[in-house]
């Protein structure tokens, strides 16, 4: 049976709400505190590389080319909101990006390949906001809103697992959203220069309820995963799935038992995945019609590597990798 297998970060007061898994030696994870770290030997080691300076910050996703190239994503009103990268795994970082905008608040981002990303920012003006490099992120520019669908009252998204915004092949994107009347997942086909807005059956009219991360194995098939955030509320209809690129959204028949911050397709399997929280881990053998509790502990995000390893991260420093 797969399960999770602590590793030793040595940083028990960082919550990890950003992981980039690379392969099964080499992870990224980014919090609290300004907190970097990065493993190059399976989790055995991990170095301390937090940007110098960035002690106030919360970061709360990072995207990871290798073991050197990283870029993370700092969250906030205002100049919080802020993107570093850095070309010799963690020992120097430059800020390529920092949001002057005190209306905007950038949640999560995501690449397409080594060069091109987004990054999303809830709404300003009635929609939200989409930064894009073409660089690898070493530069950043605000892209034009009018192909972005009008926003609804109390519309954001959830900077919970770094997972509200992701790819999928060289062009396709997707956003996820809550707080608002209906939880919806907007999808962009050219890179989030126009996007359309679908309804999900996940749990709306509430701040604390919606869509808190997406998951797509091809351009077609993605899971969603989310429902109320707050410990002594119920969640059902916690997941939902599609089969048309995110056209239409069916519920699970059988949703994992409890809110879920983070989701991934198990690498080469077109019907496995995992969804992460506070209160467990569920396991999908059927594409997301029904999930299982297979663990009990606290996680906020999980992702999974070519090589066949899975991680997931989340509070009081916790890392840990998938073992069979």
């Amino acid at each position: 049976m797969p399960h999770w297998q602590l590793k030793d970060t040595g940083t028990p007061d960082a919550r990890f709400r950003g992981l980039a898994a690379v392969s099964r030696n080499t992870a990224w994870a980014a919090g609290t505190g300004g907190t970097v770290l990065r493993t190059t030997d399976g989790g055995a080691t991990w170095r301390n590389v937090s940007p110098p300076g960035a002690a106030e910050l919360q970061f709360r996703d990072v995207e990871a080319f290798d073991a050197r190239r990283a870029v993370v994503l700092a969250i906030g009103e205002g100049e919080a909101s802020r993107v570093y990268r850095t070309d010799d795994g963690g020992t120097t970082w430059t800020e390529s990006f920092r949001n002057t905008d005190p209306k905007a608040f950038y949640d999560c981002m995501a690449f397409f390949d080594h060069r091109h990303g987004l990054a999303m920012s809830d709404p300003v003006d009635g929609r939200f906001r989409i930064l894009s490099t073409g660089d690898g992120g070493r530069t950043w520019r605000v892209l034009p809103s009018e192909g972005m669908p009008p926003a609804q009252e109390g519309e954001a998204g959830f900077a919970a697992s770094g997972q509200c915004l992701v790819t999928s092949g060289p062009k396709d994107v997707w956003l996820a959203t809550g707080g608002a009347a209906r939880a919806r997942v907007l999808h962009s086909a050219d890179r989030g220069l126009t996007w359309t807005a679908t309804d999900t059956p996940l749990p709306a009219g509430d701040p604390a309820r919606g869509v808190f991360a997406l998951a797509f194995r091809d351009r077609t098939h993605g899971l969603a995963v989310g429902g109320d955030f707050r410990p002594d509320q119920p969640s059902p209809r916690a997941a939902a799935r599609t089969a048309d690129g995110g056209r239409a959204w069916r519920p699970a028949a059988m949703p994992p038992a409890a809110y879920r911050s983070g989701v991934a397709w198990l690498p080469h399997s077109r019907s496995a995945a995992l969804a992460v929280g506070p209160t467990g881990t569920d396991l999908t053998t059927d594409g997301g019609r029904t999930w299982r509790t297979v663990d009990t502990g606290s996680y906020d995000t999980v992702d999974c590597t070519p090589d066949q390893a899975c991680w997931a991260a989340g509070e009081k420093g916790r890392v840990a990798r998938l073992e069979h």
